[in-house]
């Protein structure tokens, strides 16, 4: 398999991004935070979140209010060391109101292929149950399950 770590071409950032999807799907704090570097940061919409301890404490958060979470991302852009997505994710609150959200993450690297900067931009859409487009079981989106480009989000 092709390293993971920066420079980044088109199959590893591809890769990488698929990687950071399947980690969000697990909706395991502590496995997602460990693709983060101990003193990361975070912008994610207007909370700041600075290392590990505070990764797991918001994805805690994210998750105990964002049910039935399932992501789909996709690569933008990338560089050297950086990579842009964009993503869409549904869920639905403990009132069961569905929600589409959708936003886009700039990433930054060390040389180790670990994320030490992430800033995202996510805004949420109200929809009906009838508009949910992510119907696979919780966790990993199979293989064969259509992306966002191909979902026409």
């Amino acid at each position: 398999m092709t390293s993971l770590v920066p420079p980044f071409t088109l199959e590893t950032a591809t890769r990488k991004v698929r990687l950071a999807e399947d980690g969000w799907n697990s909706r395991d704090p502590e496995r997602v935070s460990l693709v983060y570097t101990p003193d990361s940061r975070w912008r994610n919409r207007a909370e700041f979140v600075n290392g590990r301890a505070e990764i797991v404490a918001f994805l805690t958060r994210k998750w105990a209010k964002e049910l039935d979470y399932r992501l789909i991302k996709e690569i933008w852009a990338f560089t050297d060391d950086r990579i842009a997505v964009r993503f869409a994710y549904e869920w639905r609150d403990d009132s069961g109101n569905w929600f589409r959200s959708y936003g886009n993450e700039n990433w930054e690297f060390d040389a180790a292929g670990l994320m030490q900067r992430r800033f995202a931009c996510i805004n949420d859409l109200p929809i009906q149950v009838s508009e949910r487009k992510y119907h696979w079981p919780l966790g990993r989106r199979p293989d064969d399950h259509p992306g966002l480009t191909e979902l026409g989000l």
